[in-house]
């Protein structure tokens, strides 16, 4: 598989996708599109609309292949320096907005940073955009740590979070529902598990300690992970479900994975040796993603087939982010 047939994979709309979206109408606009799920979900939202009204994909677009990727899909691109509260004011007003900009790693060194990014944008945002629909990314790491065997927290377990990255998560979603309070918002808070690009994520994070021999940590000895179309999907769908009541979504696969046994199997695809280190720990963040699973099904790739084509990727060569998800960290410092 090569990154042209990887990306095709994960921007594949379906059919009950195309259907929601024409009955949702309006533009569509991704704010923070430069990441590493926003180029495929940007492409998955143009194919999807076919050529009925505008996806617009906002960022710095620092990645020039990224970029690269939305535009020959027949995303339009607005770059935008979102913590200058004068450049977001000067984006035109949208119906409908993603927002999966944030900061996440360089917290523990740069608190001020990830807050400002994490939190105050966020208000700036809401306040211009007023009265839209928003599916806001955010975190499973809102919620506090649990035991592999209690199933997940679900939507309805209070946040604790643990650090400040998972703070200022909190802070995300409490400044649209505060637009929502206000403004007249509609919102859906979109906690997201570790979605599966092959290019990174927590299935590559295992490849790559078992490629270089490190000791994998078992500090927390359990995850969650969904595949990237999935995700993308869920989020575009998502917008339907918005409201002023801000509903939260946890959206991932419904396996509680060992870290050990995923690790194991993967060494067994990759021809090497899984080794371990340290204790390994009794509680994770970990979701129970029933209420995501009732509203849009079973995700279309499972774990053994996201096993298979993360080795295959590794083995084959495949581009890796450099992005690692720190999934193992226990104190929140990212």
């Amino acid at each position: 598989m090569n990154e042209n047939t990887l990306n095709d994979m994960l921007s594949r709309p379906s059919e009950a996708l195309c259907s929601d979206l024409a009955s949702l109408g309006g533009d569509i606009m991704v704010i923070g599109a430069g990441g590493k799920m926003g180029p495929t979900l940007s492409r998955m939202a143009r194919r999807a609309k076919g050529n009925s009204g505008r996806v617009i994909a906002v960022s710095r677009f620092s990645d020039a292949e990224a970029r690269k990727l939305m535009e020959d899909a027949g995303v339009e691109m607005l770059s935008c320096e979102l913590t200058d509260p004068d450049s977001v004011n000067r984006l035109p007003l949208c119906e409908n907005v993603i927002f999966m900009a944030g900061r996440k790693f360089g917290t523990s060194q740069g608190a001020c940073e990830t807050w400002q990014m994490n939190a105050v944008v966020p208000s700036t945002v809401a306040r211009h955009f007023g009265a839209a629909r928003y599916v806001v990314f955010s975190t499973s790491n809102v919620y506090p740590f649990t035991r592999p065997d209690e199933g997940g927290c679900t939507e309805s377990v209070e946040p604790a979070p643990v650090g400040e990255y998972a703070a200022s998560c909190l802070g995300r979603e409490r400044a649209f529902e505060y637009a929502a309070a206000h403004y007249g918002a509609k919102v859906l808070k979109f906690r997201l598990s570790y979605a599966i690009d092959l290019r990174y994520g927590i299935l590559n994070d295992l490849c790559q300690w078992i490629m270089r021999g490190d000791e994998i940590p078992l500090g927390v000895p359990a995850f969650n992970c969904v595949w990237q179309r999935y995700a993308n999907e869920a989020a575009l769908r998502s917008l339907l479900l918005a409201d002023e009541s801000c509903p939260a979504l946890n959206v991932t696969g419904p396996e509680t994975l060992s870290v050990q046994q995923a690790a194991e199997k993967l060494a067994v695809l990759l021809g090497k040796e899984a080794r371990f280190g340290g204790e390994t720990g009794e509680k994770g963040i970990l979701c129970n993603s029933q209420k995501c699973i009732g509203l849009f099904g079973y995700p279309d790739v499972g774990p053994d087939e996201m096993m298979r084509m993360q080795a295959e990727w590794i083995m084959s060569g495949g581009r890796c982010l450099g992005k690692p998800t720190h999934f193992e960290e226990q104190k929140g410092r990212f």
